[in-house]
């Protein structure tokens, strides 16, 4: 195993002596210079195809549809059906949304039903002879384990890509582009691989312009699972721009293990200072949500990772670097960080500065990322804690700041942490030396554990000792019998929505009718939010017994009249809910005017959620704007006033909401929270 080198600060554009560019440091992320209004994500206007175009996208829709009906009579293997559906789906999206953005719409939605024909016609011998087509890009497609939708991508492959199995890969997230489609996306990723391309390139459609969050970012790692091929899983480069860039801070210093070297161009690394005009205080538990996402808060995981950024310097979004570069000012650990600052350029990344930061990607690329031997991480929500061979699964208090710094020479490990509550460490594989574990400065009792088949040994404090759990099985069993938050069953509720869920509809009438109404109003915005903004059919399915539907988050609309799933899990939840009041948190509502919104570990199957009368949190005008606005805006918990409007007949008030504990219990006093309106 190589060494984890810890290499000093590129000296490519002028440095400080701190390893810097020589650029103004502000003075503190979300500083007032950077409030703003907010440009217009407006979508450009319609250009209508003429008659004859329509009439030839119409009569080739009908054409590949009937192709895939045979290739289903065929039983064609769904991995190979759908990248043929892949095309039906962009060609039937763009005229079923009517999203002819460009003068070369039409155009695209024709490319891409014939080479869906053209694919169906491949696909009849029941294998993907595409996929490792060199010197081409080649569009490619998968279902997507969140919501069983077809989702695309391309990947580009070397014209020598059959000459050896260990690959370079680089990950591209595309800029926001309020044009986009799938046919457009589909039509675009056309042409052949530059002579000396070196590396594998997977584009991810990132089901639009969602700055690849939520199930946006589940689909980067869906889309590199399917479409790597044989690379070298040490040699895989992030990078994009814009948006784009945005979601390589996301993702790389929220996963700075999975990347040789990250390569953000532009973007933003936190919301309040980029999205313009936002209060200057929110409700707590919305404030503490915003720890999720703003990258500016994981910008120590950059010890973990390289980094290559990119900002042309009168880009407003040059701050997306700078406000990192402002954090790690002070941190006295070494970093292999860059800024690459093109003098004079706005908000653009030329072919010459994509020639220099492929130049500084190359040198930690070509050699590669070796496990660490010392991993210094950060996070805030066990739902990113892992790096390397630490795995954060639960804090002591989530939205705080959370510190592991530790080394693992053989199985000898030496940590210190603050703020984590229970700690996995994996095992070095190629060591069966005995097991030392000293953490926090106490030495634990190890001399019992048995290498076996075991490949990780887990800890957690109680009090403030750290105690060796030996028994997994005791630990799942306490887990099932009193929840407690922990790594992928944390919340807030829009975290049902990064994996697999579905949608339980009311069955029948509840106690009221407005209730009825305004179930039936969410779920429909819900679907149609799902549909157009994150590109996928939402998953509904008919009551059922909820032994029937384990394996999955379960998302109930209605009251314990209406859906008998909630009246069968109503019980075993911190709530009362009758035809006179709902009790929450030891307040009584009236039932006739109020509905609870909740997330909460599903009672029946416990690694998963329950979600009563929520979808996602933001709403729609949110997704039609700048991409830092899909944070959450209701924690855990709600108790909501339906306010319907004949434009938004699933508008509601938020009367108080909240965050559970460490323990799903209700944690804050009402007196302590404030209204929020949603029109």
């Amino acid at each position: 195993m190589r060494p984890f080198l810890l290499l000093c600060l590129l000296l490519i554009s002028g440095t400080t002596h701190n390893g810097f560019a020589q650029t103004a440091v502000p003075p503190g992320p979300g500083n007032k210079a950077e409030q703003r209004t907010q440009p217009n994500y407006d979508p450009p206007n319609i250009q209508m195809p003429d008659d004859a175009t329509l009439k030839r996208i119409s009569e080739k829709t009908e054409e590949l549809r009937q192709a895939i009906s045979e290739l289903k009579q065929r039983k064609i293997p769904d991995d190979v059906l759908v990248e043929v559906e892949v095309y039906l789906k962009g060609a039937e999206n763009i005229v079923r949304f009517s999203e002819w953005y460009a003068a070369a719409s039409g155009k695209w939605a024709l490319t891409t039903l014939d080479q869906g024909l053209a694919r169906a016609k491949q696909a009849e011998g029941g294998q993907s002879v595409w996929a490792n087509d060199p010197g081409k890009w080649v569009v490619r497609a998968y279902r997507s384990s969140v919501d069983g939708s077809i989702q695309p991508y391309a990947v580009l492959l070397p014209h020598d890509y059959h000459t050896k199995k260990d690959w370079r890969l680089d990950v591209v997230l595309h800029g926001r582009d309020s044009s986009l489609t799938e046919a457009k996306f589909i039509a675009t990723h056309s042409g052949d691989a530059p002579k000396d391309l070196g590396y594998v390139q997977l584009e991810v459609y990132g089901r639009g312009n969602n700055a690849y969050r939520w199930a946006g970012e589940a689909d980067v790692f869906e889309a590199i699972q399917h479409g790597a091929g044989p690379i070298n899983p040490n040699r895989v480069v992030l990078r994009g721009f814009s948006m784009g860039g945005a979601g390589t801070w996301h993702i790389g210093l929220h996963h700075p293990d999975r990347f040789c070297v990250l390569g953000p161009g532009a973007g933003f690394t936190i919301t309040r200072g980029y999205v313009g005009n936002l209060p200057k205080q929110l409700p707590d538990y919305v404030e503490k949500c915003l720890h999720i996402y703003d990258a500016v808060d994981y910008s120590e995981n950059a010890f973990n990772v390289p980094v290559v950024a990119y900002s042309g310097e009168k880009d407003p979004q040059k701050k997306a670097a700078t406000n990192i570069e402002y954090v790690l000012s002070d941190f006295k650990e070494p970093l292999r960080f860059t800024h690459l600052i093109a003098p004079g350029l706005e908000h653009q990344m030329p072919k010459e500065w994509q020639e220099k930061a492929e130049t500084a990607y190359r040198q930690y690329a070509d050699a590669g990322r070796s496990t660490a031997e010392r991993v210094r991480f950060v996070t805030y929500t066990p739902r990113y804690g892992r790096c390397d061979w630490v795995q954060i699964d639960a804090l002591r208090t989530t939205y705080e700041r959370a510190v592991v710094d530790g080394t693992r020479k053989g199985n000898i490990f030496v940590l210190t942490t603050k703020n984590v509550r229970r700690i996995s460490l994996a095992l070095d594989p190629q060591k069966k030396a005995p097991l030392h574990v000293t953490i926090d400065g106490q030495r634990i009792e190890t001399k019992d554990v048995s290498h076996g088949n075991a490949n990780f040994v887990q800890l957690e404090r109680v009090g403030e000792k750290w105690v060796l759990l030996d028994n997994l099985h005791e630990l799942n069993k306490r887990l099932e019998e009193k929840p407690e938050k922990h790594a992928g069953l944390q919340g807030p509720i829009d975290d049902a929505f990064t994996s697999k869920f579905v949608v339980i509809k009311p069955a029948g009438k509840g106690f009221f009718a407005a209730t009825d109404d305004f179930a039936s109003a969410a779920v429909d915005q819900f679907a149609h939010v799902w549909d157009k903004y994150f590109r996928g059919t939402l998953p509904v399915q008919p009551a059922a017994a909820s032994n029937t539907l384990k394996g999955q988050n379960l998302v109930l609309f209605g009251d314990p009249q209406s859906n008998p799933l909630i009246a069968e899990i109503l019980p075993k939840l911190p709530i009362k809910w009758t035809n006179k009041s709902i009790v929450m948190n030891g307040v009584e509502y009236d039932s006739t005017t109020h509905i609870p919104v909740m997330i909460y570990p599903n009672p029946a199957d416990p690694r998963h959620y329950i979600v009563l009368n929520s979808g996602h949190t933001f709403r729609e005008s949110d997704l039609k704007g700048t991409n830092a606005l899909l944070y959450p805006r209701l924690g855990d918990w709600a108790m909501i006033k339906p306010t319907p409007t004949t434009d938004d007949p699933s508008a509601y008030e938020v009367i108080f909401a909240g965050l559970f504990d460490e323990n799903w219990q209700f944690l804050n006093k009402q007196d302590d929270l404030g209204r929020i309106f949603f029109k």
